[in-house]
């Protein structure tokens, strides 16, 4: 039987790699190789740190995640890989084809067909292993509905941040402005065009007509309901796990008529989805892969039994990446 590697959190800060068998290939299906595959720093910190509600799936909305809800767990959700043999029913013109896949960091998988997207021609798998979280920047973006002259601020600039900062440049914003502790990622987005990048003591402005929260950060979330004026909308795009999240609503918040809006890519906003469905959106999702080219961002490439020196990384020194990926021989 084919074997595979697969990481595994196995309870806060413990980790492995373990060797286990693959499933029978079976009708409708595909073998991938995988070639690359993403972190996600924000989620997967709160797996590696234990800071997840643990009476939840893991991810109801993923396939290969629904099923489990604890340790020990696989997880990740952004890998690209070859397919190596298809079974029965699958058109063989998909073998030797590079595809992205929701899938836990391993380094091979059997998915059924439906759940493989072909990669275009222009987008290098550098590129395409951000798609999850272009999908997402996508989304927050459109939940967020920017009106040409607004004065728009982001709290933090990772990954998600910094592919929403580059989709609002498109947009003729009068303002566009972003918080973040860590520099590298300030400088990025400076990078980008934004107006200003402030460290979250350095802030002082006010009156923004929206704000979009993804720090990750519960005390940004205050921040953010502070610095939109009257009538401002707050876009919490943050998964903040076990986190307490302590609002002051006392003050300004109702007599100003701040709206407080939750965003998650895993549905679409009710008044888009009479004309968007997730195939639409992906279309402009690998438009904007190709405009935006993010694997710029890719500062570690990381074999994966090396991953736990990946993740201690991220745990205690955010400030020396932007984006780590796992490589697979």
């Amino acid at each position: 039987m084919k074997k595979r590697q697969a990481l595994y959190f196995d309870a806060p800060y413990e980790l492995s790699v373990r060797e286990e068998t693959l499933p029978a290939l079976e009708d409708g299906q595909a073998l991938v190789r995988t070639t690359l595959s993403a972190i996600s720093a924000g989620t997967e910190m709160l797996f590696y740190r234990g800071q997840f509600p643990r009476e939840m799936a893991v991810d109801a909305s993923i396939t290969s995640l629904e099923e489990q809800s604890g340790y020990p767990l696989k997880y990740g959700y952004a890998a690209v890989g070859v397919v190596e043999k298809v079974g029965e029913g699958v058109d063989e013109a998909l073998l030797e084809k590079r595809v992205f896949s929701f899938q836990p960091h391993q380094s091979s998988f059997v998915a059924p067909v439906s759940e493989l997207f072909s990669i275009p021609d222009k987008i290098p798998d550098e590129d395409a292993v951000f798609l999850p979280n272009m999908e997402t920047a996508v989304n927050l973006v459109m939940d967020a509905q920017p009106i040409l002259g607004e004065r728009a601020i982001l709290f933090g600039q990772g990954i998600i941040g910094l592919l929403t900062t580059a989709l609002l440049r498109e947009f003729p914003l009068e303002k566009l402005i972003v918080v973040d502790p860590v520099a590298i990622r300030r400088e990025a987005a400076l990078v980008l065009g934004v107006d200003a990048a402030f460290a979250p003591e350095e802030i002082a402005l006010h009156d923004f007509d929206f704000a979009i929260e993804l720090s990750g950060v519960p005390d940004a979330l205050n921040t953010a309901i502070e610095k939109v004026g009257f009538g401002g909308r707050v876009i919490v795009g943050s998964w903040y796990g076990q986190k307490p999240v302590s609002l002051d609503l006392g003050g300004r918040f109702h007599r100003e008529r701040i709206r407080i809006i939750s965003s998650q890519v895993s549905t679409i906003a009710s008044q888009f989805s009479a004309r968007w469905d997730k195939s639409r959106r992906f279309n402009l999702v690998w438009e904007m892969l190709g405009r935006v080219k993010p694997a710029k961002w890719i500062s570690s490439r990381t074999p994966l039994g090396e991953a736990e020196q990946a993740y201690v990384t991220l745990d205690s020194r955010p400030q020396d990446v932007l984006q780590i990926v796992f490589e697979y021989p």
